[in-house]
């Protein structure tokens, strides 16, 4: 079982930037991909961004309306995780969850994550 817990969420204006962190417990954070997924008031949960590793090693996804502004990163010594978020726009306002799956080459589908943190609310004024 790992356990993830998110914080760093809150209020910021259009512009500002926000740093995410999923700090995980429970087994060895290295082995697991991790992911970004986000949920705005009566929406669908959404990818946001992902870090997963094969034998090609380390690789970055983000979703198209946060590529460029958004930049996910890990630190296995810590056991965290981290979603740095500049350039935010209302359009950014949602929960945001961070998830790890024990494949590590999960990517952008939240059915093959496995275990998910309770979430962070950010909300970007106008």
């Amino acid at each position: 079982q790992v356990q993830l817990v998110e914080s760093g969420g809150g209020l910021v204006q259009a512009g500002g930037s926000l740093r995410l962190s999923c700090a995980a417990s429970g087994a060895t954070f290295s082995n697991y991909a991790m992911g970004w997924f986000r949920q705005a008031p009566g929406k669908e949960r959404q990818f946001v961004a992902a870090i997963a590793f094969s034998w090609r090693g380390t690789r970055t996804y983000y979703s198209d309306s946060v590529k460029g502004r958004f930049t996910i990163s890990r630190d296995n010594a810590k056991n965290t995780a981290y979603l740095q978020m500049n350039s935010l726009n209302p359009e950014d306002t949602a929960v945001y969850y961070c998830a790890a799956s024990q494949d590590a080459g999960t990517t952008q589908v939240e059915e093959e994550y496995d275990f998910w943190g309770q979430g962070t609310q950010v909300t970007v004024s106008s």
